[in-house]
């Protein structure tokens, strides 16, 4: 079954349009060997799979096997290879262009670090996750919130079957993908600490506690925390604070980005179980907060909260404009206490609660109740004004 993915090639295309290079990021079986195909098709592309050892040999020499090619080179698993980068950077600079570059990576530090480094001002990076439910539809939200994203899990024959791939999934990635990334931190404490974290998803960082729990110093705590983050299956959201006159909570809240690798870490593998567990309202509301930021972007997100008790589980700035989210796992809900303070605190233009239902309706002028399907309406509202104004810059001017 192939699902399209429009958003995303979209990203990439225009990449591509606009820069010699693209960079596209995300952990291993999030489908970004299957997005580059989809991008190849129609074009003169040629394609080096460095884990073939067939197309590692064909780069033994590189200027040699990539100065001649022109259109779409595509290099996957390009993380192998960071040798490559000063290369890319002479055959990005030729003029006239000849060929164009799709890299293909898991995300680390330090092959973010390589590619800035050797094609600064040539290289524009597309993240890269799982399935959202723009792409697979609103009637699969439930099969989507309990499996996660990556494709096998999502397309699995039955739930077991989901929850076997993931789990074999979470130990190649500690055993095998982070170490080829560089990362020297033993397996074992890697999965304790993801553990952990899972068991922290949607609550404010405390780098001491979970340390103190490790046995490792906060800083250590902090940097697993960063290899997680860096590879792209953890988040970490920061606060917004600003001079109001309150005590403002200032450190970020983390959570696992893909609900199938939370639920994976907490043990739980059927809908009855997520049901029943008591982070069902922690898991919707990461689940609810990727999907905002996969349709809104996730530039100039934040959460907002006070020492009083205040909180907004996620805040977007666009063109000085403030937007809430509260994302809530019931039925109905209902206007509350710190919704109001948030609400004045902030000024915000809107406000929307996000559930896990279908029906819409309104709290009070300006705040809002809907489910995830209605998050394209709620797209345009929050990019209007970029576009207005994009529109008007572009409409033809008279001479008096």
């Amino acid at each position: 079954m192939l699902i399209q993915r429009p958003q995303l090639l979209a990203r990439v295309d225009g990449g591509l349009r606009q820069s010699p290079a693209v960079a596209l990021l995300g952990p291993r079986q999030c489908g970004k060997s299957t997005l580059a195909r989809m991008i190849a098709r129609g074009r003169a592309a040629t394609i080096f799979d460095l884990e073939d050892p067939r197309d590692l040999a064909r780069l033994g020499n590189p200027l040699l096997a990539l100065g001649p090619l022109r259109g779409l080179i595509v290099i996957d698993e390009v993380q192998r290879r960071p040798d490559l980068m000063p290369l890319l950077r002479v055959l990005a600079d030729r003029r006239p262009i000849r060929a164009r570059f799709l890299l293909l990576g898991s995300a680390s530090s330090d092959l973010v670090k390589h590619t800035s480094e050797s094609l600064a001002g040539r290289l524009h990076f597309v993240d890269m996750g799982g399935f959202t439910l723009s792409e697979v539809g609103a009637v699969k939200q439930d099969r989507l919130w309990l499996r996660g994203g990556f494709p096998p899990s999502f397309l699995a024959q039955s739930d077991a079957v989901s929850a076997a791939w993931r789990e074999n999934f979470v130990r190649t990635f500690l055993e095998r993908d982070l170490p080829q990334l560089g990362i020297r931190t033993p397996a074992h404490t890697l999965r304790r600490f993801w553990t952990m974290l899972a068991h922290y998803h949607g609550q404010v960082w405390n780098a001491s506690a979970l340390g103190s729990s490790l046995g490792v110093a906060h800083t250590t705590a902090r940097g697993y925390l960063d290899v997680l983050c860096g590879a792209l299956v953890a988040r970490q959201l920061p606060p917004w604070f600003g001079n109001l006159g309150k005590r403002i909570v200032k450190a970020p809240k983390v959570y696992v980005r893909d609900t199938g690798l939370l639920h994976t870490l907490l043990g739980l593998s059927t809908r009855d179980a997520l049901l029943s567990h008591p982070k069902l309202g922690a898991s919707w509301e990461g689940f609810a907060l990727e999907q905002v930021l996969n349709a809104c972007g996730d530039r100039e997100a934040y959460f907002y909260g006070t020492h009083g008790g205040a909180e907004l589980d996620l805040l977007l700035i666009r063109n000085g404009r403030r937007y809430g989210f509260e994302f809530k796992c019931s039925d109905a809900p209902t206007m509350t206490k710190s919704m109001h303070i948030a609400r004045a605190d902030l000024q915000l233009e809107r406000l929307w609660v996000i559930h896990p239902g279908r029906i819409r309706y309104p709290l009070e002028e300006g705040v809002e109740c809907l489910g995830l399907n209605e998050l394209d309406e709620v797209a345009a509202i929050v990019s209007r004004r970029r576009k207005r104004l994009v529109n008007s810059s572009s409409t033809p001017r008279t001479s008096g």
